[in-house]
């Protein structure tokens, strides 16, 4: 039984020749399922005007963007923000025990190191794991419920375990926030700041924006 063509697909790519239409069907597939960002020389399509817009369009009609990791070299794609944003609109897509372990991991790998200028202040990778202890026994969180969210957590990316096990090992950012579009990784970052630092000037300043923002959008007719 022959497959029926994807429409998006045949609406989007049907005007290319086969060589543009296999480089953009290519980049498409690498992009969506590869757990790491992919190296420019491995997406062709890129380098053509033609075939990366293809591939622009084609990936938002499916409520995706191309990102851009380490710019001209390392992409990937993620969640369009507009599309997020509908899509989590009234809803939290992670469990508060997920969300704890993960401000936890990242406060530790990420927040503190830049905060020590040890990374570069747009980056959501890490070298710098977060101890297990630090995790179980240096927080609050049940011991039990905490090793279940991490497990769920590497599961889905958002999370990896580094340097070789959990007695010398630690928890660094998953490759899954590495597709945050520059908006949501700046709202991640806020976010980091308002759980880690409540009373600094700088979350108070990031509530007030907000909230001028929320009256704004509130008073548009």
């Amino acid at each position: 039984m022959t497959a029926r063509p994807n429409p998006i697909f045949e609406q989007t790519l049907g005007h290319l020749n086969d060589r543009q239409r296999e480089q953009v069907e290519a980049a498409f597939a690498l992009l969506e399922h590869s757990s790491e960002p992919v190296h420019r020389q491995f997406l062709p399509a890129l380098e053509d005007a033609t075939s990366r817009a293809c591939l622009q369009r084609l990936l938002q009609r499916t409520g995706r963007t191309l990102v851009e990791v380490v710019p001209g070299l390392r992409y990937t794609s993620g969640f369009d923000d507009t599309i997020a944003a509908d899509l989590t609109a009234g809803w939290q897509p992670m469990g508060e025990m997920d969300r704890a372990v993960l401000t936890v991991i990242l406060v530790n790998s990420v927040a503190i190191p830049r905060s020590e200028e040890q990374l570069h202040a747009d980056t959501w990778s890490s070298p710098y794991p977060t101890a297990v202890t630090e995790i179980l026994r240096n927080t609050k969180l049940p011991p039990t419920e905490a090793r279940a969210a991490l497990t769920r957590l590497t599961a889905s990316g958002l999370v990896k375990l580094t340097r070789g096990g959990e007695s010398d090992g630690g928890y660094v950012p998953g490759p899954q926030l590495l597709r945050l579009t520059p908006a949501a990784r700046e709202r991640l970052q806020e976010q980091l700041i308002l759980a880690a630092a409540p009373d600094h000037p700088i979350a108070s300043a990031i509530r007030e924006r907000r909230r001028s923002q929320q009256q704004k959008g509130n008073s548009t007719p």
